[in-house]
């Protein structure tokens, strides 16, 4: 310490932070705030106990915004400070991307983002809008969250033109006549049911959302005459073992059938894990029950999960996106995401409570509840069917042999039986459909189980 810039003082390590610290109270000018100039993901040498004081303190802890949110334009004028949140600290080291490509698949397009509320795909349209889309399609069947996202859109990018469309992807012909009138260019399909819970108690919402919205959304893009289509997957749909991630399975399987030639549109579907931060994952849980004083719940102490930040998730979606738009091939293509090492559950709950100014087991208990139906411990990326070949940064392609192509009477005697609402039946026909797809036996659904490994 010692360096100032304009009475502001300066700390060259973070090895330094305590003792830099003691000496700005023995001046009497202890800092109100701190600001990082390192991306948060770099702070490694913070630990939640010390990050934990600091906020004890009333000090702000602020950085300058991170790679994947700068603005996309050639010359940036103002750096705004913020304040850093929890799922910064907990993330990975940011990633260096070919933001040329992302502009060059954006600029001047026509864009539809399916889900448009929901946390990837409200990301998906802050990033898309950044890299000046010509126009950007909102469509979403929720009226709250669509009337976010598009008050969102004309406050912060007031010169893009859009459109909010208030559709359900389970309508067809709706659907179809929705994306006639707005003639996308490329189509993002993030609307799906993915709390694994309620879908695992609503196979037949699961199934005609998941997998049939994934399939009137690939008919809907070929008769608009988009020129590409992206399914924004899921890692439980990797030998799944519950209902959410065997219709996001299908889904997949929907996307894999689709065949383009000459100019048709170009499908592809890109898989991740977690992302840090996304409504009713566990990181607002855990907040939630850390303000109401706890205890915070775990379902097991060994549960561990791969995370990204949306922002992150979102923009390597528009990178694999770009990676797909190049060349000469037409098949569809399913890409995976790298998601480092995966992140134990206990230890982020311990993280939190720390980050928040408090100890683990003295001020906010952490109890465990039991695995719920159709949870597992660990997630893999790969099912054993499937190999991958890097293609881009981060990106990974997916070598898979499915044993089954999707067609339209597979899928229509699955949405009648969803339709129907006999649970039991569609859970059968969905886990038969998705065995035949891995290319295992033929056969009903599996007993739910615990798996330890991938």
């Amino acid at each position: 310490m010692g360096q100032q810039v304009r009475g502001v003082c300066i700390l060259d390590t973070l090895d330094r932070l305590d003792e830099a610290l003691a000496e700005l109270r023995r001046w009497n000018r202890y800092p109100r705030a701190i600001l990082f100039l390192e991306e948060p993901a770099r702070l490694k040498g913070l630990t939640a106990d010390q990050l934990g004081r600091l906020k004890n303190d009333g000090i702000r802890l602020l950085r300058l915004p991170s790679i994947v949110e700068l603005p996309q334009h050639d010359s940036v004028t103002l750096l705004p400070m913020r304040d850093i949140n929890i799922e910064e600290l907990l993330a990975r080291d940011p990633i260096e991307l070919d933001r040329g490509a992302i502009a060059k698949l954006i600029r001047g397009r026509r864009v539809l983002i399916t889900g448009a509320g929901g946390s990837i795909g409200a990301e998906l349209c802050r990033q898309v809008a950044a890299f000046d889309c010509a126009h950007l399609t909102l469509l979403d069947i929720s009226e709250t969250a669509l009337f976010e996202i598009d008050r969102e859109m004309r406050e912060t990018f007031p010169h893009i033109p859009r459109k909010a469309v208030m559709c359900d992807v389970r309508q067809a012909p709706r659907l179809t006549a929705a994306f006639k009138a707005e003639k996308p260019d490329l189509v993002f399909h993030a609307a799906a049911l993915k709390h694994v819970s309620m879908v695992e108690h609503h196979p037949s919402e699961g199934v005609l959302t998941n997998v049939i919205g994934t399939w009137n959304v690939t008919e809907a893009s070929k008769a608009a005459g988009a020129g590409q289509m992206v399914l924004i997957s899921t890692d439980k749909a990797v030998d799944p073992t519950n209902v959410m991630g065997a219709t996001k399975r299908m889904a997949e399987a929907v996307i894999q059938a689709q065949q383009s030639s000459g100019k048709g549109t170009r499908f592809s579907a890109v898989r991740f894990g977690n992302v840090l931060g996304s409504a009713g994952s566990v990181v607002p849980i855990f907040k939630s029950q850390i303000e109401r004083g706890g205890p915070v719940t775990i379902t097991h102490p060994d549960m561990e999960r791969f995370f990204m930040t949306i922002p992150e998730a979102a923009q390597l979606v528009l990178h694999a996106t770009a990676t797909s738009a190049e060349g000469e091939r037409r098949d569809a293509r399913l890409f995976l995401l790298e998601m480092g090492e995966p992140v134990r559950i206990l230890d982020l709950a311990r993280q939190m409570i720390a980050l928040s100014g408090r100890t683990p087991g003295r001020d906010i208990d952490i109890e465990v509840t039991g695995l719920r139906p159709g949870e597992k411990l660990t997630e893999a990326l790969l099912d054993e069917t499937e190999s991958s070949v890097p293609c881009a940064p981060k990106v990974l392609e997916v070598i898979s042999n499915s044993a089954l192509r999707v067609t339209p009477s597979h899928l229509a005697e699955l949405e009648a039986l969803a339709n129907e609402g006999d649970v039991d039946r569609v859970r059968d026909a969905l886990f038969a459909l998705v065995s035949q797809v891995r290319g295992e036996k033929p056969g009903g659904a599996p007993n739910l189980r615990v798996i330890a490994g991938g």
